[in-house]
């Protein structure tokens, strides 16, 4: 079955939702060619290597989700799906971060043609002005811990982290609980038999 096939038999989206999908691909490709966003033997492969590992953390949002916020953006994985999947969301938004100006520069590109809900913030996470977030996302950033701690000036009582994780996942949750206390649910990865989406909820340090 063709990648794309694959995708669309894997998430259902609509013709809308895909053709933005083709629209990042599109964009992806070219400014590929000119800075390394992602490695060029893995495009090839968006449709399940990435744009699918993307899109499978938008099925655990909530109707009520209206302030998200993306670590180590990038090329947009997760950010950009994410965006995408807010498109027919009123009044919600996710705010990508990117410290690398030329990966930020290409996000705020495919957030203007793309037509997202979605702004970026350059320099570090450490930079950005606190909000309330509702839901964090991040795909290959940062151990659970160091996650938590970025995460600390956005938490709420109802703020959920919803996280791309890999084989190394309850490591993580074993050595992030000897410093915070939360509770977690994994659900087996789409595209990686090793990895997860974990979603955290109730994160308090301790």
């Amino acid at each position: 079955m063709p990648l794309k096939d694959s995708f669309l038999s894997q998430t259902q989206v609509s013709r809308e939702t895909l053709d933005k999908y083709e629209a990042w691909h599109s964009l992806l490709v070219k400014w590929n060619s000119r800075i390394n966003l992602v490695a060029k033997s893995t495009l090839p492969e968006f449709w399940v290597r990435h744009a699918l590992d993307s899109w499978q953390i938008t099925p655990h949002f909530r109707e009520s989700d209206k302030v998200l916020l993306d670590f180590g953006s990038g090329a947009g994985f997760p950010g950009i799906a994410a965006a995408i999947a807010l498109s027919d969301k009123d009044n919600a938004s996710i705010t990508l971060t990117e410290s690398a100006g030329k990966k930020a520069s290409f996000l705020r590109t495919a957030i203007r043609e793309l037509s997202l809900p979605a702004q970026v913030q350059g320099g570090r996470i450490e930079g950005l002005e606190p909000f309330d977030a509702d839901v964090i996302t991040a795909r290959a950033f940062a151990p659970l811990d160091r996650l938590l701690s970025y995460a600390e000036p956005f938490l709420t009582d109802h703020t959920r982290l919803v996280l791309l994780k890999g084989a190394a996942v309850d490591e993580e949750l074993e050595h992030a609980r000897t410093t915070w206390t939360f509770t977690n649910q994994t659900v087996k990865s789409l595209t990686d038999e090793t990895g997860c989406v974990l979603i955290i909820e109730n994160a308090k340090r301790l």
